[in-house]
């Protein structure tokens, strides 16, 4: 059996796979934060003006994963200030999680960071998001004071670069 591959690459934000992967993102974070689906129209309110545009450069990345061929997984970083980026829309498929593709987006999204000039990367997360915290904790995130607020952050992690 041939070995399972990953590729990840920068790509815009709004390509069809981007789009995609980032609606797959919204629904599956706004579904399990309400505890019932998320409607078309909650996930397209959900997206508008979501600010993903500052995710290229020179304010940050955008990054799909694919598996096997097929868009997986995707991820942003954006710039806070000139040393530190924010870890963004990590989102990997159900169908693939557990593939070793978050742990490739991950260093790569490391990597897109440092391109940009950052030497420490942050992020934001909610408790229920288990299989991203643990993923994080696995590649050297350690939980942080919040650096900002709001009704979806219940977690705060960071990482020097």
């Amino acid at each position: 059996m041939a070995p399972v591959t990953w590729i990840v690459a920068p790509e815009p934000f709004d390509t069809p796979d981007a789009y995609a992967l980032r609606r797959s993102y919204y629904d599956e974070v706004a579904s399990r934060y309400w505890q019932r689906a998320a409607t078309e129209q909650e996930i397209d309110d959900g997206l508008a003006g979501d600010g993903v545009e500052q995710l290229a450069f020179p304010t940050g990345e955008f990054l799909v994963g694919r598996h096997e061929g097929k868009p997986a997984s995707c991820g942003g970083v954006l710039l806070l200030d000139p040393a530190t980026a924010e870890l963004t829309r990590v989102y990997t498929r159900p169908g693939q999680r557990g593939t070793g593709g978050g742990k490739i987006l991950l260093a790569l999204l490391e990597d897109a960071a440092r391109r940009l000039g950052a030497t420490r990367m942050v992020l934001n997360t909610r408790l229920d998001l288990v299989e991203a915290r643990g993923l994080y904790v696995r590649q050297g995130y350690q939980e942080i004071p919040a650096y900002t607020t709001g009704p979806y952050m219940d977690i705060w992690y960071g990482k020097d670069l």
